[in-house]
């Protein structure tokens, strides 16, 4: 298998692959950001997850890869902090194989209309202090609220997928839709 992992930063998804693979594949970590980039390298290189793992400074707009490239197309957490998703699902879905699938975990809607006050009391009130006092970054924390705020719903991202050409659109609800996992192929 050839594997992407979209805006992987330090590693972590592209590690998990990597392990999955058992040796018999190649995961692409790659992200914009070429100190996040550097950091995901020296974590593979510790772990000694270096061998099936390459990695490349890249924009999710405007992949530097070919047509039909790679199995699977990964981005987790990522895809809100993308200025023009729907141009990202586009290039996922030109880089993918016939028969490929692309992954996408994000945050999300909650299911439960009720719980919505608590959840942006936390999100946007102890969230960001919380940051302050672990971190010393309150910005980043309420940077992180507003981005999972703005960021489409379970539905719309299913359609956005399915405007980009992805096929067998489906998503999956974790923690009553605090986060969702969306699937799309390449047939």
């Amino acid at each position: 298998a050839h594997v992407l992992d979209l805006a992987g930063g330090t590693g972590d998804i592209a590690r998990l692959l990597s392990k999955s693979l058992n040796g018999t594949g190649t995961v692409v970590l790659s992200d914009i950001n070429q100190p996040m980039l550097m950091i995901g390298r020296d974590r593979c290189i510790d772990e000694n997850m270096a061998e099936n793992i390459v990695f490349a400074q890249a924009d999710a707009q405007r992949l530097p890869f070919a047509d039909y490239e790679f199995d699977l197309v990964t981005i987790a957490f990522g895809l809100r902090n993308v200025t023009d998703k729907q141009l990202a699902l586009e290039e996922m879905l030109r880089v993918l194989k016939p028969g490929g699938k692309a992954l996408i975990l994000e945050f999300s809607k909650l299911e439960i209309d009720t719980l919505m006050p608590a959840y942006d009391k936390f999100s946007f009130d102890i969230l960001p202090k919380l940051g302050e006092i672990v971190a010393g970054d309150s910005d980043s924390y309420r940077y992180l609220a507003e981005s999972i705020r703005t960021h489409p719903d379970q539905a719309s991202l299913m359609s956005m997928m399915e405007n980009a050409g992805f096929e067998r659109c489906k998503y999956r609800n974790i923690l009553g839709g605090v986060v969702a996992m969306h699937e799309g192929m390449r047939l």
